[in-house]
């Protein structure tokens, strides 16, 4: 049985979005968590599943559902997770990382205040395993471009239920306000925990330059 718990995250510590659009935002969380764990304990037998097809059937519908829940989940723990709790003071590696990849702390922010108001679902910045460096996508929902093989350091939320009882229709308003709540701790551990094996293969690979694996300098 699986019986996967909400995450608890301190509220009280974001600045500028209220406690009730906070509340209402965590309640839809739980409400992934509750269906993940739904579908993740319906049984499988062959005989309840011998209409499969990719048009219509129980377990297409199963499939889609658990991959918008699981995402849901995920995307929601990152999120609520780098907005409180922490430093909003950006500096450490992940911030010398992002000055070394888009040029300027100005030209991220604009750069990711533009992907959030292009998208809408999510602005994640990540460290995609392809070519070893930051990137920030855009997903319309949370398994609507998704990336494989790609590490998400900084997610932004930017569906209407994360602001719209806060901000209505000013959705750069919210960005500005997610920004400067930014926990910069968990930047620096979540960018710490995904380069570290690509240091180590840095270290192991005499005959491969430094930069392939390890692009960004301190």
């Amino acid at each position: 049985m699986y019986n996967l718990k909400p995450k608890t995250f301190d509220f009280e510590s974001v600045q500028g979005i209220s406690k009730k659009q906070l509340d209402e935002h965590y309640k839809l969380y739980t409400g992934y968590v509750t269906k993940l764990n739904e579908i993740w304990n319906t049984p499988y037998t062959p005989d309840n599943y011998n209409d499969s097809n990719p048009t219509y059937s129980k377990m297409r519908s199963l499939k889609r559902g658990e991959t918008y829940s699981l995402n849901g989940v995920k995307l929601h723990n990152l999120y609520f997770e780098n907005m409180t709790g922490g430093n909003n003071t950006p500096y450490g590696p992940i911030f010398n990382a992002i000055i070394n990849q888009f040029l300027s702390y100005d030209n991220f922010i604009s750069y990711l205040t533009n992907v959030g108001l292009s998208m809408r679902g999510w602005a994640v910045l990540t460290l995609d395993l392809l070519d070893n460096s930051l990137h920030i996508v855009g997903s319309d929902s949370h398994d609507n471009g998704a990336v494989w093989l790609s590490c998400p350091i900084l997610i932004m939320d930017v569906y209407e239920h994360a602001y719209f009882m806060d901000f209505g229709t000013n959705r750069k308003k919210y960005i500005s306000t997610f920004i400067e709540n930014i926990n910069w701790n968990v930047l620096n551990e979540r960018f710490e925990r995904y380069i570290s094996p690509l240091k180590s293969m840095d270290m192991m690979s005499k005959n491969i330059k430094k930069n392939r694996y390890y692009p960004y300098s301190y």
